[in-house]
Parts: structure tokens; C-alpha cells; sequence
């Protein structure tokens, strides 16, 4: 991965250190063969969430990796990690000695073109760490951000091979979802590698 010396902050109001983004941490080459070898080789799944009583399938495909104890919950669901895919294992690596913040599982993302999507929501559940960093590869989608309390709305162009990284309170202040777009026809996948603390860790 190539990084820019200090990154860019991407919105006036919020600190460098709780959103930051890095264009092209990939070239596009890279980040096409890398594309390509995700969506033939992880084990994608569509699990259905229960919202309101009714049980729905989530509107993209996901997968989740990490360490054996980097269990997850979502949406009151748990999740267990699958291995390690040694690409995954690779940039889990290089992004934790760069910013020198363990990282010891990735949620996938796979939207399959622009109807695929995620809702508002905060990923601020009690056994993540506070730093998630995501690359965004394929098709270029904005991930929208809106404040819990008063402040501005604002909307964040992730193009293919690019590295956003949210920061310690951001997921306490700011919801942040990928809106539908109609006339992307392409698909993405963004990987968000997190720290999830151990069964045992958590109190």
C-alpha cells in the first residue's frame, strides 16, 4: 500500500484523527486484481436481520474475518469469524504497523451494483475498538454521514483503492450509511478492519 504522508482531513468540523482519507493507498491495478480475487474467493453470505418483528435479508452480500475470538455481534445477531484470508491477513497487517493500532478481523462488504446498500447505523457496539479503517474497491460510492445531535450532513466520495479512516468518537457522534444509486451498475466491496476484544476481554 502506498500512504501519503499524514493523509487529508475530509471535513472541516471533525479532527484528522476521526475521519481522514487516503485517495489511492492502492493503485488501480492493484486494487482491480484485488477486486477480483475477493469476489471469486471469500465465502459471501446474506443473512437475514429481524427489524420490527419481521425478519429481512440484509441488501448485500457480507463476509467476516479475523482471529478465532474476534466474535461480532450485529443487529443483536453474532457473527463468527471465518480465517484468515492471507490477502486480508496481509493489508490487516500493514494497516495495523501504519497506524500502529491492532486490527484483528475485517467485515467485507460486497454490493452487487448500486441497489445494494447500508443503512444509517453507528458502529459503535461495546467490543469494537475505536478506529476502523476501510478500503473501498471496485465501483466509486459515497458514504453519507449525519450528525446525532445538530450539525450538518455531509457525504464522503470513496473512489476504488482508497482508505478512509474513522477515528476514536466518531462513532459515538455521527451515523454514517451508503445511500442506493440507481445508475451505478458496477460493484464494490469495502473491507472495514476493526479490533473486536475477546469473549474474555469484555466485561
Amino acid at each position: 500500500m502506498h500512504f501519503d504522508t499524514l493523509g487529508r482531513s475530509v471535513q472541516q468540523c471533525l479532527a484528522p484523527d476521526q475521519l481522514a482519507l487516503w485517495p489511492a493507498v492502492l493503485d488501480q491495478a492493484e486494487a482491480e486484481c484485488l477486486y477480483g480475487q475477493l469476489k471469486e474467493q471469500l465465502n459471501w453470505t446474506q443473512p437475514e436481520l429481524t427489524v420490527f418483528g419481521k425478519s429481512h435479508p440484509i441488501p448485500r452480500m457480507q463476509a467476516w474475518v479475523g482471529d478465532p475470538e474476534a466474535h461480532y455481534t450485529y443487529s443483536s445477531r453474532p457473527f463468527a469469524p471465518a480465517p484468515w484470508h492471507p490477502l486480508l491477513q496481509g493489508l490487516a497487517q500493514q494497516l495495523s504497523a501504519f497506524f500502529k493500532q491492532p486490527f484483528n478481523s475485517v467485515l467485507a462488504n460486497y454490493y452487487r451494483d448500486g441497489k445494494d446498500h447500508m443503512g444509517w447505523h453507528s458502529d459503535d457496539e461495546p467490543e469494537l475498538g475505536p478506529v476502523i479503517a476501510m478500503i473501498s474497491l471496485g465501483a466509486q460510492r459515497d458514504l453519507a454521514f449525519r450528525p446525532r445531535g445538530p450539525g450538518a450532513s455531509f457525504k464522503v466520495a470513496l473512489p476504488s483503492g482508497s482508505l478512509l479512516l474513522m477515528g476514536p468518537g466518531l462513532q459515538q457522534g455521527w451515523q454514517h450509511g451508503l445511500p442506493n444509486r440507481a445508475r451505478v451498475t458496477g460493484g464494490r466491496i469495502s473491507l472495514t478492519f476493526r479490533q473486536v476484544k475477546a469473549l474474555r476481554e469484555r466485561a
